[in-house]
């Protein structure tokens, strides 16, 4: 049996009934923006602004409440836009509280700000409004809590993300200041992210540093950070190449400053 898209847009309509809350909430850093509405629409009350911390989260809550009391309505459900990770605080707190909790499509709210005014006006009260409104005509979707464990390891894999960015960032630095600076060190290691390359671009950046020195120099500046070294043949080859290297010596301590 095929079930058809309609068919959930009319069961997330049905889930609003005449005794509902509806609060559209538009989500910012510090300040969000509430506004209700019945389930045809109307507008209840007055715009709420309030703080992302325990004591906006408290205000919001009286202001439902005095909402509730003040129309006799039953039941409450609060859109919003998933904003960043802003929404994330309130989405959390308003679970925590037994009080219903939904998302609107942010796309979706960008094309719905005419349907209030006939203008693309913004700001934050009427897009609390326009918000409120999508759920009202069943345009969100249930928030979706995750185990903790899901949620612990969704954090280190955006971690490792990350790292995995700066890594190969790193690595695209030391390429380039090679091509750039000292081209020849790629005959002298093959792979430049080794250990033995990494150390000698740490204590011999520039060829002109090389140029100056003995293989025994090298050996010993070597033998301070590795215990098994590349040997006296390549700290010879190193500064032979170094002494003809082809590399640009233009801007070489900025780029040096760059790369670090």
């Amino acid at each position: 049996m095929k079930f058809k898209a309609q068919d959930k847009q009319n069961q997330l309509i049905e889930n609003i009934t005449a005794n509902h809350l509806v609060v559209g909430v538009d989500i910012a850093q510090e300040n969000h923006v509430a506004r209700a509405v019945n389930f045809r629409g109307i507008a209840l009350g007055n715009p709420l602004e309030f703080s992302n911390d325990e004591g906006g989260f408290r205000s919001l809550d009286r202001w439902i409440r005095d909402l509730l009391s003040s129309y006799k309505l039953t039941q409450i459900i609060v859109g919003m836009e998933p904003t960043g990770h802003y929404w994330l605080n309130l989405a959390h707190w308003l679970k925590d509280t037994k009080i219903e909790a939904v998302l609107v499509n942010p796309h979706l709210v960008k094309k719905n700000k005419e349907n209030r005014d006939n203008t693309r006006s913004k700001s934050d009260k009427k897009d609390a409004l326009v918000i409120a409104d999508m759920v009202k005509n069943g345009y969100y979707s249930p928030i979706r809590f995750h185990s903790a464990q899901y949620e612990e390891l969704r954090v280190l894999m955006a971690n490792r993300e990350t790292v995995v960015k700066r890594l190969v960032s790193a690595v695209n630095q030391i390429h380039r200041w090679v091509d750039i600076v000292f081209p020849e060190l790629r005959q002298v290691f093959k792979i430049l992210t080794c250990k033995s390359a990494l150390v000698t671009l740490r204590l011999f950046p520039l060829p002109a540093d090389l140029s100056k020195l003995e293989p025994t120099d090298v050996i010993a500046e070597w033998k301070k950070s590795m215990k098994r070294h590349s040997g006296v043949r390549r700290a010879k080859l190193l500064i032979d190449l170094a002494k003809k290297s082809v590399g640009s010596i233009q801007a070489t301590h900025a780029r040096f400053r760059g790369v670090r």
